[in-house]
């Protein structure tokens, strides 16, 4: 009798482990996924005179896109490196550039100076070097650029400084409008903007999203309501982070729509 309840008992709290177990697994799905530390590769190089770059890409071999990713007003900080390292475990080669030769920002006003100071000149040749460096050295033939902010306005800038990309996205960014300008662009063009932006107001965005359509480029231009300037930087007082986080998704299908060699 002692024999079977212990039995009984060992069956019941087998139910109940293996109840448990189905629990977890239905809550967190992926917590038996083993996660490869090596996943993605990240080094500091040198591609264009002093300039730094954070060079991120997948560890596994084989014929990725590549992505230059520019940095806010900021610099080349940590969270830029971070967005960068994340991008690459899509599946993409990413180079973030410096355009501030290894400076970088902790407060405003020093933001502001390096902006004052920069040589957009120079930043464009940066900016395609970068994606030259890309082509010749990573084995890179398709192409994007992708900013933030300053970053989202340079970002647009290369596109219509005669290089020839396959996509360009632009995170609440100066605008140009004229249509002029604008007919250099012959890939498109992914837009993340905020309705209560003070730097980059709807209406300018709608004016830009209005050029590209009388062009015929292909665009996706998203106004999310509610949010400000930099809304998608964790750092930023106007982080909105369901906003982020919706964006951030659009990128990733943007780019794996465009850019992403089947």
């Amino acid at each position: 009798m002692i024999k079977i309840r212990r039995k009984f008992i060992a069956i019941v709290l087998i139910v109940i482990i293996g109840f448990l177990i189905s629990l977890i697994l239905m809550k967190y799905p992926n917590i038996l996924q083993v996660k490869e530390e090596s996943e993605v590769t990240t080094n500091m190089i040198t591609y264009f005179e002093n300039s730094p770059g954070y060079l991120a890409k997948p560890a596994k071999g084989g014929q990725y896109p590549g992505i230059v990713m520019i940095h806010e007003w900021w610099g080349l900080n940590e969270h830029i490196k971070n967005m960068a390292s994340e991008l690459a475990s899509e599946g993409y080669i990413v180079l973030a550039v410096d355009l501030y030769e290894g400076q970088v920002a902790t407060t405003s006003e020093e933001a502001r100076q390096l902006v004052s100071s920069l040589d957009q000149e120079k930043a464009l040749k940066n900016l395609r070097t970068a994606v030259s460096y890309l082509r010749t050295h990573e084995n890179v033939t398709i192409v994007t650029s992708l900013g933030w902010c300053f970053g989202g306005g340079q970002s647009l800038q290369l596109a219509l400084s005669g290089e020839v990309l396959d996509a360009t996205v632009i995170y609440y960014g100066d605008l140009v409008t004229n249509e002029s300008q604008l007919s250099m662009i012959s890939w498109p063009v992914l837009g993340i903007f905020g309705d209560q932006d003070a730097v980059i107001p709807v209406s300018q965005v709608e004016a830009f999203k209005a050029s590209l359509n009388n062009l015929g480029i292909e665009n996706e231009i998203y106004i999310y309501p509610g949010v400000g300037h930099a809304f998608a930087n964790p750092s930023s007082q106007a982080f909105a982070s369901k906003e982020a986080q919706d964006a951030w998704q659009k990128t990733l299908v943007f780019l794996d729509e465009h850019l992403k060699i089947r």
